[in-house]
């Protein structure tokens, strides 16, 4: 690919900023939430009728800064009053793809974005499954980001083709394979969600999971996917990714910048087939990158209609918390 792609600025609407805010966990059951305008407001449910934690959630989102130009907030005991809302053993998975790249000066506040939404989780029964995909045409504008890859890049160029865009451009996120999403668009944001949120899962599992302590660097597990209604075979993926990343830039348009990143992607391998009304299950081996801490690893397992097109069923396995 040539030339440099078109950016989304990710500019929030500044005539919200809220003048006085107000967050109280009053009790295990009632939280209350104060905001002086009542605009903002419309911007901080994900889904209609929430139950006061999860609008407690949704506001947690904004006050903490995912629409550049919201008002600076101590978001740890918005955290720590959202913990409760977290994703269950049987949340519904989401998968939420962000294509970025350290040379992108409109990229840091989509990568604070979805570090935000791993953390918080802010959709009701839903476990919203991070992946950050560098891509690698912005490494010669003056910054060549480490965790950059070309594979990335054409999977970006693959997803353009499905979705019929014009050009591959940066920060771009792609919900469960099937739609966009802007940070700066909440009402939109909400519609997409909703959507992936009704959309049928297959169940996925990862299990055995194991970095080889005789063969450095050799990483081996289990994936199991249960068969799917559709009418036609799927793709199964197995994602390697670094849990925690981060950068001090020294040039390009973020000369200057720490960043930070979640969920960085090191290895996006096609492991299988899950054919038509069949299971799926197989022991896969992958050769982490020399240096590579596991403790620093997340690993997701999903499974695509073939383009790549929508999503119908993913897993995520952290060694953090394992």
């Amino acid at each position: 690919m040539s030339g440099r792609p078109h950016q989304d600025t990710v500019r929030a609407d500044l005539s919200f900023r809220a003048e006085c805010i107000e967050a109280t966990v009053v009790s295990a059951k009632l939280h209350r939430v104060v905001i002086a305008r009542k605009r903002l407001l419309s911007k901080l449910s994900f889904m209609p009728q929430l139950a006061t934690k999860y609008l407690l959630t949704s506001a947690a989102i904004v006050l903490c800064g995912l629409w550049s130009g919201t008002p600076a907030v101590n978001c740890q005991t918005l955290q720590d009053a959202t913990r409760k809302a977290m994703p269950s053993a049987d949340s519904h998975p989401i998968l939420v793809e962000l294509f970025t790249s350290e040379g992108c000066s409109s990229c840091p506040p989509a990568d604070e974005f979805v570090q935000k939404i791993d953390t918080l989780q802010p959709v009701p029964g839903a476990q919203l499954i991070v992946l950050s995909e560098h891509v690698d045409y912005w490494d010669h504008e003056g910054w060549k980001d480490a965790n950059s890859s070309p594979a990335l890049t054409e999977r970006q160029g693959a997803y353009e083709r499905a979705l019929g865009l014009s050009t591959p451009y940066t920060p771009q996120i792609i919900v469960d394979g099937a739609s966009e999403i802007r940070i700066n668009n909440p009402q939109q944001m909400e519609k997409v969600f909703q959507q992936a949120m009704a959309a049928p899962k297959v169940e996925v599992r990862i299990s055995a999971v194991s970095v080889d302590s005789g063969n450095q660097g050799l990483l081996r597990t289990h994936v199991e996917a249960e068969a799917t209604s559709d009418k036609h075979s799927a793709d199964v993926y197995l994602a390697v990714a670094l849990d925690h990343v981060e950068s001090q830039v020294l040039h390009g348009e973020n000369g200057g910048k720490r960043l930070t990143h979640v969920a960085v992607v090191q290895q996006l391998a096609r492991i299988g087939k899950l054919q038509k009304g069949k299971t799926f299950a197989d022991d896969v081996q992958l050769k982490l990158k020399p240096g590579t801490d596991p403790k620093n690893l997340r690993i997701v397992a999903f499974v695509q209609a073939t383009g790549p097109g929508k999503l119908l069923g993913a897993t995520l396995w952290c060694f953090g918390s394992a």
